[in-house]
């Protein structure tokens, strides 16, 4: 499908984006504020890949688009599309729920590259039917099929970018991974973005399935070595 939803309210900024976008075979709807995104997207929700997010935005902005959009699909890839370069803007944009942020201005091979990198990872569910397999670890069942995470029975909602940072985890138990590893395995050694990614995206698992997130037992800090799935923790 290859469908991507661009929501910015400048229209040069938004035709300069969908333009680079079709030529390289996406297909693209525009939306010049985050109200029209949301019915757009209401109409139609199953039918987007991607969503680009411009975060300043006049009445819903793009940090209010995208805690609406996550809580209506864990599988939809969103970017954020920032003039500011303060750390907290980026931060927050992930923690709500998105996958990737772009600072503005950026180049077309940029954006093009963050978009393939997301839509190869949005996408690998559909890309090949996996076995009825599950991966378990004590309290924890991860179900590479359905592509779900539950603890104790109960399920944990996960984008595909946590699910993907826990299928890893399950499969080096007890092992420490640094966060380049990480960052190489689950977006890619072309993307081009910072190691912080994974950072927030590991605060954001532990705040899913730890009891106290400020006191970590299963995905622990290996300090100097990175993080681990830590199978002794009960």
């Amino acid at each position: 499908m290859r469908r991507i939803l661009i929501v910015e309210d400048e229209a040069a900024i938004r035709e300069f984006e969908a333009i680079n976008l079709k030529r390289v075979g996406y297909e693209t709807v525009e939306a010049g504020s985050g109200e029209e995104a949301l019915e757009i997207y209401d109409n139609d929700p199953a039918g987007f890949d991607i969503a680009l997010l411009d975060v300043m935005m006049p009445g819903m902005d793009g940090f209010a688009l995208c805690k609406e959009l996550r809580q209506r699909s864990d599988s939809i890839g969103i970017i954020m599309l920032t003039a500011k370069s303060q750390e907290m803007d980026k931060i927050s944009g992930l923690m709500i729920g998105a996958d990737d942020y772009v600072t503005k201005p950026f180049s077309p091979t940029e954006l093009l590259a963050r978009v393939d990198s997301l839509y190869r990872r949005v996408s690998k569910p559909h890309s090949a039917p996996k076995p009825a397999t599950e991966l378990s670890s004590g309290r924890f069942v991860l179900d590479l099929r359905s592509r779900t995470l539950s603890k104790d029975g109960k399920n944990i909602e996960l984008t595909q970018v946590e699910f993907q940072i826990m299928e890893y985890f399950f499969a080096n138990p007890d092992e420490p991974i640094s966060r380049t590893v990480i960052l190489h395995k689950v977006w890619g050694e072309e993307y081009f973005g910072e190691e912080k990614i994974v950072d927030v995206n590991i605060r954001r698992l532990r705040m899913k399935i730890e009891e106290d997130a400020s006191e970590p037992k299963f995905i622990v800090t290996v300090w100097g070595r990175g993080y681990m799935w830590d199978t002794s923790a009960r």
